[in-house]
């Protein structure tokens, strides 16, 4: 009996996790189930500039499909994908922190925060980064709060 008991609490753990992934995906920002817009995630941290991944060399995780620019990169994220994705679902940071909203970004306009990604929406004569800059402390503390209340 306790074999086919912990079949199917794996199943239902199985089953609760992927409705989770799935739900999450809504709040995302990608475009046609790519994240970052094919930059490669691990590039941020490792080489501190955003470049743009080869979709031969791509992961799913999640629901959501991420780009690589090396074999070396796809590998360092399959080891621990949660360490480089964006903070905010991909969305601005300031943009979250300030009034709460999903505005799409600029992937080459990033910061890292004690290990996390920020993007920031940068067009025309308006870089988020540069206001973030200014409060980061507050704005931060705000986003993580706004983030909370959009995810629910």
């Amino acid at each position: 009996m306790k074999p086919i008991l912990s079949v199917f609490t794996l199943l239902i753990c199985n089953l609760i996790f992927s409705q989770n992934s799935t739900l999450d995906v809504k709040h995302l920002n990608i475009e046609e189930g790519i994240a970052l817009s094919g930059y490669d995630p691990v590039s941020y941290f490792l080489l501190n500039e955003p470049k743009l991944g080869d979709k031969k060399l791509s992961v799913k995780h999640q629901g959501v499909i991420y780009h690589f620019s090396s074999q070396k990169n796809k590998e360092i994220f399959l080891k621990s994908p949660a360490s480089y994705l964006p903070q905010y679902g991909g969305w601005c940071a300031f943009a979250m922190g300030d009034y709460g909203e999903k505005v799409e970004v600029n992937p080459k306009t990033f910061k890292i925060v004690d290990g996390k990604l920020y993007l920031f929406y940068n067009s025309l004569l308006n870089n988020t980064l540069k206001s973030w800059n200014k409060n980061e402390k507050k704005l931060k503390a705000q986003a993580d709060k706004n983030w909370k209340t959009i995810t629910k």
